[in-house]
């Protein structure tokens, strides 16, 4: 019998990479594939953790269908600061290239090692574009067929491969990619208005770190001309004029990220219990707001008291997500009696660790989403029909922002006064405007429509996918 083709996936080590690459890993196996997905041995300790409601007692789980999660060590020690991204970036590529070179090698029989992926020769790599030349490199040493996925806004990979057209028109230092003449700029007119202090290189890390960066994407870019598809976790009615420049760029989605069979996949913190969606039956229709931030925002104490003070102020009910990881003392903490005002029995709020966000953003009492503006949460706020408060924190949800406040028009901006706060005033006031504006509602049920048109059959990321799924199985 002829085997499986067998599709390796590696995401950028990030819950906001991971999620949706194993999505794709999901939709790879739909269509015939054996998957091994590799992840940073980090997070893939977390990955597992969270998931361990859903193994069964031979240790496999139900969720992952013909999907082998391998480890492989990303080079940091283990009390290392995962959120340097620039040092995660750098170092990961001397230390797992290697690892999974060696992992396709024993696949194919290659080695004096055993073969350990019981699955077949791996025969092609669909590896995250953030990962930048090495796994593309190792797709090409070792003959098979690869990919690079950009889980982000179409946008904003155009302004990666659009680098040496950026330092040509004087925008970019050649250097280290720093802001020249001017704070703004347009790929072309029906594209997004992009701000040269929020590109990628630009607003993560020290000055020399972004310089880092910067000369590790220029590296990708070379890299991802030689693969043979980039995909992107976005559909043509989002980013129609970007496509349209960028048509080697193939849109696949928004993938269904996070969730599977009612169980969370991916996610690195373990749920406690669906208590939010029972939570959230209660609730009428169209009346609670969602608060969600991702899993690297982070606020100083005056900021998150003014959003737990906001909140309150709205008199809406409201389910918000906090991070295990910035309360109890680690960071900030809630105003006085918060907590048992508005949270707990007899309040209208409730405040968890985690959420399952796609059911949350499902849910008809959800009536506004106040998020970072992150792109998984930004597709699964569309593909639900949820109106925006944007609140970007850093990098590309900057890009998704001017997307969701002046191209699709389907949400309000979080402004800050003049000491860079947004206040509980503010907050609740653009609670009520959004509540209240029936052209939001209407512009995003359209966007809700086209987006779950593409991925149906005979839809455009319906068909890239088939069209690329064909030609890696050959």
């Amino acid at each position: 019998m002829t085997p499986r083709p067998h599709a390796l996936v590696i995401p950028y080590p990030a819950q906001g990479h991971v999620i949706p690459l194993l999505e794709l890993a999901h939709a790879l196996v739909a269509r015939g594939f054996t998957v091994t997905f590799a992840n940073s041995e980090f997070n893939h300790h977390r990955v597992v953790a969270a998931m361990a409601d859903t193994t069964t007692k031979d240790g496999s789980t139900g969720l992952l269908d013909r999907i082998r999660l391998v480890a492989v060590p990303d080079g940091m020690d283990p009390g290392e600061d995962r959120s340097n991204l620039v040092r995660l970036t750098v170092v990961m590529a001397e230390h797992m290239a290697p690892r999974v070179e060696d992992l396709i090698r024993r696949s194919h029989g290659e080695t004096t090692e055993d073969d350990d992926t019981g699955d077949g020769p791996i025969t092609c790599m669909v590896a995250d574009y953030n990962l930048g030349t090495w796994a593309l490199d190792v797709a090409r040493r070792t003959r098979i067929k690869s990919a690079a996925i950009w889980p982000a806004s179409a946008a904003v990979l155009a302004s990666i491969l659009s680098i040496h057209r950026l330092i040509h028109e004087n925008i970019i230092d050649s250097n280290d990619g720093s802001a020249l003449t001017q704070a703004t700029f347009q790929l072309s007119p029906d594209m997004p208005v992009m701000h040269t202090a929020h590109l990628a290189w630009n607003c993560i890390g020290s000055h020399e770190g972004q310089e880092a960066l910067f000369r590790y994407l220029i590296g990708g870019v070379r890299a991802v001309e030689k693969c043979d598809f980039i995909l992107c976790n976005s559909f043509h009615g989002a980013e129609h004029a970007t496509f349209a420049r960028f048509p080697k760029v193939l849109p696949i989605g928004p993938l269904l990220t996070g969730e599977r069979r009612g169980k969370a996949v991916g996610h690195f913190w373990r749920p406690e219990d669906d208590a939010c969606i029972s939570w959230l039956d209660a609730q009428p229709a169209r009346s609670v707001v969602y608060v969600a931030f991702g899993s690297f925002t982070m606020f100083d104490s005056r900021q998150f008291q003014e959003l737990a003070l906001g909140l309150e102020l709205c008199g809406r009910p409201f389910l918000w997500v906090v991070r295990p990881d910035i309360v109890h003392g680690d960071v900030h903490d809630y105003p006085d009696g918060f907590l048992g005002r508005v949270v707990g029995a007899g309040g209208r709020g409730m405040v968890v660790a985690w959420s399952p966000q796609q059911r949350v953003l499902a849910h008809p009492a959800v009536a506004c989403f106040v998020s970072h503006c992150g792109w998984n949460s930004t597709m699964e706020g569309v593909r639900n029909g949820v109106p925006f408060l944007a609140w970007p924190y850093f990098a590309d949800q900057f890009v998704n922002k001017v997307y969701i406040c002046d191209v699709w028009k389907v949400g309000l901006e979080a402004e800050a006064n003049e000491s860079g706060v947004i206040t509980k005033e503010h907050i609740a006031g653009r609670v009520e405007e959004l509540m209240s504006d029936g052209g939001i509602r209407e512009r995003v049920e359209a966007m809700k429509k086209v987006s779950h048109e593409s991925v149906k059959e005979g839809g455009s990321s319906h068909d890239n996918f088939d069209m690329f799924v064909e030609a890696m199985k050959t």
